[in-house]
């Protein structure tokens, strides 16, 4: 096996995740000159701007089996920063251009990316998962000190004597506490409105009064606020469980979108069109620094070591269905409904979420996976025990 710079690896990691964020992140700004070119309704400016969710659902569904099956070398935050970035530099040209161009921008770091994949070696896990253990050492060797490399090694053997589950198992009444919390912490993830904003920012901005300039330039300030808090979440995200993060996060939320929904009753003129700009970056600082992360976070932890796989599978798809509904619904209820009342509805939905973290998703910070495992079986028992006293019968594990 050739030897490749780890750093050359990471990059090439970090720049399909890059990629992925600019891919949609990008169509916040094209779609105020792709509705003017096309002409497009409401409906189909959502469909335009969701288009690229579909593509994730699809991806979501099939790059589990066919990375496991063939391999990830095969299959292929600050990202939408640069989107931001790039639609605001070509937000000068004429309508029926511009969009294209800040579209076709994604061909540059995309043929990048497909070069690197050439020359990358294959991921670690998929050469566990087909006892290929000793060229699974070597790429590890690369990126970790012995030590710990021989460490990542024994913990893919240990897993590769779990027998794994599959649909039949994930909804069982042992894991079904678990799916519960997994759902529905990404329907709400996305039902709380973060998308509307990273998608249709400018065409939110717009809405309340300002240019286009002023308002892929907004845009590019609420991007620049996403990348810096990501990165300090995830470093202090260890600091307090994932359950108190999730309901500081929660009623932030809800308190800033009712500041929005009170501030978007007026117009966007001097002094109120930043603090309405204020109030939008408050909201994504309390997503950026909880709900965002820890969402995913959780979803890994706290499934069973058997099922995890496909409960982060199905947890995902649940997520970009979510986000495939609000993406391609917002465009209409913005035609239909005031400023106000969305970002009211939105803060309702935060409340909720939070109501639903209090009441029924449990810690996972600092749990040993035996641990996370004993209190799903305890929930599945009080289920048990529920459904026993309707007088119904409970489903078997």
């Amino acid at each position: 096996m050739r030897k490749i710079s780890p750093r050359l690896i990471y990059f090439f990691g970090a720049l399909g995740g890059l990629l992925f964020g600019y891919d949609t992140g990008v169509i916040s700004g094209a779609i105020l000159y792709v509705k003017r070119t096309l002409d497009l309704t409401a409906l189909e400016e959502g469909m335009v701007v969701s288009s690229v969710l579909l593509g994730a659902m699809i991806g979501a569904m099939s790059i589990g089996p066919l990375s496991d099956k063939f391999g990830r070398k095969k299959m292929v935050m600050s990202g939408i920063l640069m989107a931001y970035i790039i639609n605001y530099a070509f937000s000068g040209m004429a309508h029926t251009v511009s969009w294209r161009w800040m579209l076709g921008f994604a061909a540059i770091p995309s043929a990048i990316l497909f070069i690197g994949g050439v020359f990358l070696p294959e991921s670690p896990r998929y050469l566990g998962r087909i006892k290929k253990f000793d060229e699974a050492l070597a790429v590890l060797n690369m990126l970790r000190e012995p030590a710990e490399a021989q460490a990542e090694l024994q913990e893919m053997k240990d897993a590769d004597e779990v027998e794994l589950g599959g649909f039949k198992e994930l909804f069982s009444k042992f894991v079904r506490p678990a799916l519960v919390i997994g759902v529905g912490l990404a329907i709400f993830q996305q039902f709380m409105g973060i998308n509307t904003v990273l998608y249709y920012a400018p065409t939110i901005f717009k809405a309340i009064g300002m240019g286009d300039s002023a308002s892929l330039m907004g845009t590019v300030g609420l991007g620049t606020v996403n990348v810096i808090i990501t990165a300090w979440a995830v470093r202090v995200m260890e600091t307090r469980g994932r359950k108190e993060w999730l309901l500081i996060g929660g009623v932030g939320m809800a308190v800033s979108l009712v500041a929005l929904a009170i501030l978007t009753n007026f117009a966007a003129t001097g002094i109120m069109s930043y603090v309405t700009i204020v109030a939008m970056a408050f909201y994504l600082i309390f997503f950026c620094a909880t709900w965002g992360p820890i969402m995913w976070t959780m979803i890994g932890e706290v499934f069973p070591l058997a099922v995890r796989g496909v409960g982060v599978g199905f947890s995902s798809l649940v997520n970009w269905g979510a986000n495939l509904l609000v993406s391609l619904m917002f465009p209409v209820l913005l035609q239909h409904f005031s400023m106000p009342i969305i970002f009211g509805v939105f803060a309702v939905m935060c409340a909720l979420a939070s109501f639903f973290v209090k009441r029924y998703v449990f810690e996972t910070r600092g749990r040993s996976l035996e641990e996370i495992e004993a209190t799903l079986r305890d929930r599945a028992n009080v289920v048990e025990d529920a459904s026993v006293v309707a007088g119904t019968t409970p489903i078997a594990h």
